[in-house]
């Protein structure tokens, strides 16, 4: 094999990673606000204890479109290098967090807790610039076989998702207000040194821009398309159901005076491993969704897995606690069964449906724009703030109100995704 193949093979396994990075970064958020949210100040508030979640995806909304427009200003290899510096700089940022500021307080806060939301915010940018950046990287390295690393990509994305709570559940052990936000370093050390591996990576392998895209200037903006805006508020609120049920699910479990009243000494690691068999479902939903594409349209799938995902989430807040059952959960080198409220195995089983929502939705809000579609692509980047802000809004229901009651948020957006589905999605032109 040529020097030049051997470099693109390092260059695909590094974009690869950084697929990974993506999820394995953004759900760090809901299991480490576990622990500030039992910091003095905050002491319960699920609230506060999502705003770093909440931080991560607001810079989407800051850096969505820029983001497009750099890899047009820079090229992909500049922008992933870019993109990659910053997630390393976030990242450390939130490392600092459990050194600068530690025993301060700001606002009534912990002072150390706004160096985390700020470190937060950085990694968020990066990883809005890194979902622009290695869809199309990984098509150009890959040329016939693109296709495959995609879903390889895709696939390492889900499992990075699957582990990330379980490695933060295990750090943490028995959730207390003496636990450490320094007790997830570990954790933090090995996402920088992806981040380090990946940029190094990059730095020396060749990689040529294919040729500019035709002029779009002149297209009809894709918010004239009725179907389109539609669109645009189902990946809204799909991104905000996708992140609020494992975190708001994590919180509940974990929780030792308004959850679902677990063992304190193992609650953590269940709620780890619960949450992180979620992301497991999203995997197996996607390999089994990837197979059945070309036979099942996009709308049929939509339709199917939001009905049922409004009925499993129903369900969950109508029975709650009522019962506990046994649950097969992911632990990353295999299966084990653990006692867990009904509602958790219910909204657990929610993954399996959001697994295809993404791009169900994406395919039927594009469908018919034409040369608007890269204007298209911009805006949804934009509207994945819906994963801060939904979960955000669903835990200052689930402390005003309960955890489960909260839950109907996250069912009357299923509901107008159901209706997009079934009805919103048919094409409207401008």
């Amino acid at each position: 094999m040529s020097k030049k193949g051997n470099s693109s093979i390092i260059a695909i396994v590094a974009m690869i990673f950084l697929f990974g990075m993506i999820s394995f970064v953004t759900n760090l958020a809901a299991p480490i606000g576990n622990i500030w949210k039992m910091q003095p100040g905050i002491e319960g508030s699920n609230f506060w204890g999502m705003m770093g979640n909440m931080m991560n995806f607001l810079a989407y909304a800051i850096m969505g479109i820029p983001a497009g427009k750099m890899l047009t200003k820079y090229g992909y290899k500049k922008t992933a290098l870019i993109a990659i510096a910053v997630g390393f700089l976030g990242v450390f940022i939130q490392f600092l967090s459990g050194i600068v500021g530690v025993g301060g307080k700001l606002a009534g806060l912990p002072a150390n807790f706004f160096v985390y939301l700020l470190g937060a915010f950085v990694a968020g940018f990066s990883m809005c610039m890194l979902n622009t950046v290695v869809n199309p990287m990984l098509k150009l390295l890959g040329g016939a076989r693109s296709n495959q690393y995609i879903q390889i990509g895709g696939s390492f994305n889900s499992l990075m998702g699957t582990l990330t709570p379980m490695l933060v559940g295990a750090l943490i052990g028995t959730l207390t207000k003496d636990t450490l936000i320094t007790d997830v370093n570990p954790v933090l050390f090995l996402a920088m040194g992806v981040f380090a591996f990946a940029f190094i990576v990059l730095l020396f392998v060749d990689i040529k821009d294919p040729e500019a895209v035709k002029d779009s200037s002149h297209a009809v903006s894709p918010m004239k398309y009725k179907h389109f805006v539609l669109g645009v508020i189902a990946i809204f609120v799909y991104v905000g159901v996708e992140v609020g049920i494992p975190g708001t699910l994590n919180f509940y479990l974990s929780d030792p005076v308004k959850g679902a009243g677990m063992d304190p000494a193992t609650a953590v690691a269940i709620a780890g491993f619960v949450a992180g068999t979620y992301w497991f479902l999203m995997l197996i939903g996607r390999l089994t969704s990837s197979v059945i594409s070309g036979k099942v349209s996009a709308r049929a799938q939509l339709t199917t897995v939001s009905a049922v995902a409004l009925i499993l989430i129903v369900l969950a807040i109508i029975l709650g606690n009522s019962s506990m059952v046994s649950m097969p959960v992911f632990k990353g080198q295999g299966f084990g069964m653990v006692q867990v409220p009904i509602a958790a195995l219910l909204l657990v089983l929610c993954g399996l449906c959001t697994s295809v929502m993404w791009g169900t939705i994406f395919d039927l809000a594009c469908e018919g724009l034409g040369a608007s579609t890269n204007q298209a692509s911009g805006i949804f980047m934009a509207m994945v703030v819906g994963g801060g802000i939904v979960p955000l809004v669903q835990n200052a229901i689930a402390d005003a109100i309960g955890y489960m009651p909260s839950y109907w948020l996250l069912a009357a957006c299923v509901a107008f995704i159901l209706y997009f589905a079934a009805i919103g999605s048919k094409v409207k032109k401008a």
